[in-house]
């Protein structure tokens, strides 16, 4: 898997469990669903490519201000939650950020 589509499946994890979980909709919401497309449209730009570190340690942020802001938030409530809903993935990207950092 390339790792900005490994990037796209987490950011997708996350905005799905915050809406879901946090703001309680079956679905995705109008603004979660903004969002995802959003960081969907920018990891498709990223001008690392598949050498690219996560987001956080990325050293050109390429989100708009309000989008990071949002951003933020999601995995900031997120991603303390996510080991428990899917523990594997989530062990597989904290493991590959302590690498590369």
């Amino acid at each position: 898997m390339s790792r900005i589509a490994e990037e796209k499946r987490v950011v997708e994890a996350m905005v799905r469990l915050y809406c879901r979980r946090k703001e309680g909709n079956r679905t995705l919401c109008p603004q979660c669903a903004e969002l995802l497309s959003y960081a969907h449209a920018r990891l498709d730009h990223c001008r690392y490519g598949d050498s690219k570190p996560t987001c956080r340690r990325c050293p050109h942020h390429c989100y708009r201000p309000d989008m990071r802001a949002r951003v933020r938030t999601v995995m900031r409530w997120a991603a303390p939650r996510w080991l428990l809903y899917d523990p594997l993935a989530f062990l597989r990207h904290y493991w590959r950020e302590l690498r590369r950092g």
